[in-house]
This record gives structure tokens, sequence and C-alpha cells, in this order.
């Protein structure tokens, strides 16, 4: 839960950010000990919400109130705080909520109601004081609360500190190429630098680099840029926000802009393993020009990572990284089957606009009940409707997959000859994640290992910022799937993207091919192909090793197993 986003809603918020409002107006009730009715209310719409396929902005009051689980009083709340942006009872909480105690709350695992012991019987108002008393055993005394509770507490505050202040590169990218292209209407040359050109999957800042006459004609310039917030200059760099992220802008003049650009981009790592220039006061028409001189081939921005990469380079023998373009099609995708918001055939006919050949469905199986998950009778009605959009679209080819549980003991959620049925198997864990790395191996070996798995989905069932991933060894996963004719996919999720970039090279080696999927639910969500691909391209992915980049003939042949 964000806590921050009352405040930096925007005029017109979209149903995520309203869900997201009326979760928390429903903890911050039940912390309070609120109506348990109302608060039973306020969650349940929250969930339906964030699912809805409409607007709630475009709609009126009439039209709220026939949401399904929506009452008319619950109605009357969300129109009036969509028309006024403003929530006066929600106001309230907050104010009689200390801000410790709303970060308490944000540790999963603590709802409402243990945060208020911890609140109320130990005094305890903020997570330094949580964790203190986590290491006096203190949490053993409540009522609730176990040695395995405490140890999640524990390890859930260190993971919090680990990633304060870091932010997730999908959200990022969209400002920051907003601050360029407000940059360039003042500046000859501005480009990103730093993390976010090399696409971390999460950031501190974002790094730029402008070419400017002075660095105050660069203040006065931004003083001017809605958003943003000057801080100060130091070392020739000036340091901001700009719409709450943090904005460090180098600053060179017009001739010095590519040795500039070259210098800021890599890890200090990798920059420090580079050659020395011939004369390091050279000025460059381009990076190209740079690697030229060096006697290298270009490194693509997003390999600037370590220095590993550098002695490829001086051999000649980077890869060719794939591109987006690359793509046939994505293979784990969810309907309204499952818990998806389109149908398959509008699924099709976004992936028919944008050129691709294929789709894969891949919905939720049974045992995700939470999310709709297909009875066997309903996937044979799903296969059934896939042929029929197969027949009516024959110049595109929609696959019968299935997302499938591996379940606790390593099967999959299927008998056998409902297995069988499938084009093709995704198979991912989705409960009981917290298991030692000796559980999860034996649990992931089994299903690699079981004949009708075909992909290896989101392999560590990490979060990025938010949950870590369960143990694994990558290595062993991955000789598992090689020695099984598994591939693993590449969850495309900006949230996700799991498997990390950094075990990309290891699958390469073993001869696994890897599949960019974007776990869409819903068109939108398919647009997340773009970080897959860029989290492809740091672990050095070329198209000859990426499986949905095949021809559909060569695809069907591949994931044929007998």
């Amino acid at each position: 839960m964000d806590f921050k986003i009352y405040q930096s809603i925007e005029k017109e918020m979209n149903n995520s950010e309203i869900a997201e409002i009326l979760e928390l107006y429903a903890k911050l009730s039940e912390l309070h000990e609120g109506n348990p009715f109302k608060i039973k209310a306020l969650a349940a719409a929250a969930f339906q919400l964030d699912k809805y396929p409409i607007p709630l902005a475009t709609l009126s009051l009439s039209e709220i109130e026939k949401v399904q689980g929506i009452g008319k009083s619950l109605a009357q709340t969300i129109h009036a705080f969509i028309q006024q942006n403003s929530l006066p009872e929600l106001e309230q909480l907050i104010e009689q909520t200390p801000l410790g105690i709303r970060e308490i709350m944000q540790i999963k695992g603590l709802g409402p109601k243990k945060v208020r012991l911890i609140w109320k019987e130990l005094g305890i108002e903020n997570i330094g004081e949580l964790l203190y008393a986590c290491k006096e055993n203190r949490l053993l005394h409540l009522k609730g609360f176990g040695e395995k509770t405490q140890a999640s507490v524990m390890q859930q505050i260190y993971f919090r500190m680990e990633n304060a202040d870091k932010f997730h590169y999908a959200r990022a990218e969209k400002i920051a190429f907003e601050l360029v292209k407000n940059l360039e209407l003042s500046f000859q040359k501005v480009s990103l630098t730093g993390a976010i050109r090399r696409a971390c999957e999460t950031l501190e800042q974002i790094e730029m680099v402008v070419a400017t006459p002075s660095i105050d004609a660069l203040q006065n310039h931004l003083t001017k840029a809605d958003g943003f917030q000057f801080k100060q200059i130091l070392d020739e760099k000036l340091i901001g926000n700009y719409h709450s992220f943090p904005v460090c802008i180098h600053t060179c003049s017009v001739a010095a802009f590519y040795l500039k650009l070259f210098e800021t981009t890599g890890t200090t790592k990798h920059q420090a393993a580079y050659p020395v220039l011939k004369d390091n006061t050279q000025l460059f028409e381009s990076e190209a020009a740079i690697y030229e001189q060096l006697q290298m081939a270009f490194i693509e921005p997003e390999m600037r990572e370590n220095e590993a990469i550098i002695s490829l380079a001086i051999q000649n023998k980077l890869p060719v990284l794939i591109t987006g373009t690359d793509l046939k099609g994505p293979l784990h995708n969810h309907s309204v089957w499952s818990d998806g918001q389109n149908t398959i055939e509008e699924m099709a006919l976004w992936c028919m606009q944008k050129g691709y050949a294929y789709l894969g469905m891949a919905d939720h199986s049974k045992s995700a009940f939470y999310a709709n998950g297909l009875s066997i009778e309903r996937v044979y009605a799903q296969q059934d409707e896939i042929d029929k959009l197969n027949k009516k679209y024959p110049h595109f080819k929609i696959l019968k997959g299935i997302e499938s549980d591996i379940l606790n003991d390593g099967s999959l959620d299927y008998p056998d000859e409902v297995l069988s049925t499938f084009d093709y198997v995704v198979a991912s864990v989705h409960s009981n994640l917290k298991m030692t790395e000796e559980k999860a191996m034996a649990r992931l070996i089994k299903a690699i290992e079981n004949p009708y798995t075909h992909i290896l989905g989101h392999p560590t069932g990490r979060l990025l910022l938010m949950r870590e991933g369960y143990p694994v060894n990558h290595k062993k996963i991955i000789d598992a799937c090689a020695a099984n004719g598994v591939h693993i996919e590449i969850n495309a999720n900006p949230y996700r993207l799991d498997l990390d970039w950094r075990h990309i090279s290891y699958a390469i080696e073993k001869g696994v091919l890897l599949s960019i999927n974007p776990d869409a639910h819903n068109t939108d969500g398919l647009l997340d192909l773009h970080f897959g691909i860029l989290a492809a391209r740091k672990g050095g992915l070329e198209k000859i090793g990426c499986l949905n980049t095949l021809h559909i003939d060569d695809l069907m042949l591949k994931l044929y197993k007998k």
C-alpha cells in the first residue's frame, strides 16, 4: 500500500488508483476499529474495481451504482471522491494514524488488527522500534504472533531498508523521457544516462546529460518546468526532483557531450575497465567514435554493467541483441476466462493490429481459485472457443496454453489426460511461497521433469521492491531445464522481470531458450513486452535464443513433446 498516492493523486484517476484509495480507507478503518460491515464493503469494492474495465471517472452516479459489488452508499462515496478529489473521512483517519504506523502497515503479513496490537499493546510507532522489539522477542507475547511471524517481520524490515528510496524503471521511464523532451526545447544535446539508460529494473535516481553554455541557463529553464523542484548544484551537476523522482543532471559543453555521456553511462566497475583513451581531451561526434578509437565494438548501453563485457567488445564477439520487432507473439496471457479483463478475441485483435503472428493464452489453472482458475470442464470450453476463433482468423494463430500451478509437492494442476490437450503448459508457483531453498528446488525440479511442462513461469516468484523471491539455485534450475527440454520465461511484468537478467548468459550457454512474456491480464498489459525486451538485452539475449521469435510452424515443432 502506497500511502503517498492519496496526496499525489491526479484529477482524473484511473480505477487502480481509486481501488487503492478504497483499500487504504478499509485498512485504516479496521486499524481504528471502525464499522466491520463498512470495512468489508470497502475491501470488496477495492478488489472489484481494480479490474473493472470501464474508467469510473467517466461514469455518472447512477452508472456507478450498477457496478457489481457497489452499493448505493459506497457509490455515492466513490462518486464524491472522483468529483472533489477529496475524502474527508479518510483524511481524518490519516491524521489520527502516526506516519510510522502507516509504514508498519505496509509490511506484508501484518494486517490492521496485528498492527493495532503492536501499536497499542507495545507502544511501538515506527519501523525502527518494531525491529528492536523483534530482536528482544517482544512480539512473541502478543496474541496471534509466533516465532515464524516475528522472523518474517524482521526479514521484511531488512528488505525494506535495503531497498529504501528505490523505484521501478517502469514508473520512471515515461516521466524521464518527458523531461528529456522538455529540455530539448532549449538545449542542443540531451540524453538519459546512468542506470536509467542501462534500463536497470530498479533505480535510485534519473540521471541525464545536458550540453549547456552554463549551469545557470539550465537552472533558469528548469524553474519554468512544471513539476521540477531545484535542490542544489554540486560539481557541475544539477540536483533536484521532477514529479517526485530524484534527478541528477550532468552538464558539459556541446563539444564534450558524447565523452560525458560515455563516462556516465556505465557502472563504476564497467567504466574503470576500459582501455585508456589516447587523448581524453579529444572531442567526439558520437559514442561510436569513442569505441572506434578504443578499437572495440560498440557496447549497447543496457550491457554496460560489468567489466567482463569489455573483453568481448575488444574481440568483436558481442551478441546482436534482440529487439521488440523480433517477437512474433506473447505466450503467457490471461483473459476473462480467469482473472483477465479482455476476451480472447480482443487480445488476439490487439496482437494482429501490432503485427504479431500468434497469441498464446495461458489462463490460470483450477487451484488458482482466487483468480477464477479453469475447471476441467471450462478448459474444454475455452479450447472450443479458441478453435472457433482460429477458423475466424485463419492468418493468425491462437495457441491453447495454460498457466498450471506447481502444487506443493511439485506436481502440476491437472491430470495428464487434460495436460495433453494443451499446445503448451506454463508451470508456475503461486502458493506456499515461504520455502527453504531445499523445498523450492525439489518442487521446481519435479515440475521441470514433468513431461507436460514446456515453459517455467516466473522462476523465483519475486516482486521487485515488494517481495523477495523464494531461494533457488539458478544454475541447477537452468541445468534441469536444459536436460528436460523446458524453456524459461522472462516475465516482462516490470514488477517481476523474472528470470533475472543476470542469469540469462548461463541459460544461453546451456542452450535453454527463453520466452519473453507479458503475463498480460488485459490488452494494455501486452505493452509490458517492452520491459521484457530491455531485461533480455541486459542479459545479452539474441533473437536466436528466444522461443517466441520463432515462426509459428517452428514454434509448434519446438513445443511438441512426446
